[in-house]
């Protein structure tokens, strides 16, 4: 392998663990992690949690994804989204840090007692949909 392939490989894994790494730099985007580990969910369920307007959790999805931590699916007028199980095969330390530690933070335990009982509610777009 040449130097310079070998500096352009560096390059975009270099890039991309600082994407990761800024992408988790947010308390906000910590607490969605939190909240798609246990499976999809819409927007609408995120903004409802998190209690933020939906530009502001757009921006916070968004940058998720441009990390390629999550991915998304439009589903109807919604747009759901999930952990990008890809990117924990090729950081493994991503998985350790959603399945381990997030966990242990007080506001993402209140953050899934929330959505536990915004599901309930029927509010929910998964109620509107089935």
């Amino acid at each position: 392998m040449s130097i310079i392939a070998y500096i352009h490989i560096r390059a975009l894994i270099s890039v991309d663990i600082v994407s990761i790494f800024k992408s988790l730099a947010d308390e906000n985007r910590i607490r969605i992690l939190n909240l798609l580990r246990n499976g999809e969910l819409c927007v609408c369920d995120i903004e409802a949690v998190l209690g933020v307007k939906q530009s502001n959790a757009s921006r916070h999805l968004n940058k998720l994804k441009m990390a390629e931590i999550i991915v998304s699916e439009k589903k109807s007028q919604w747009v759901y989204y999930r952990l990008n199980n890809t990117i924990f095969s090729k950081f493994p330390f991503l998985l350790i840090i959603i399945e381990d530690e997030i966990g242990k933070i007080s506001v993402c335990k209140d953050d899934l007692m929330l959505l536990k009982k915004f599901k309930a509610s029927g509010k929910s777009c998964d109620s509107v949909i089935k």
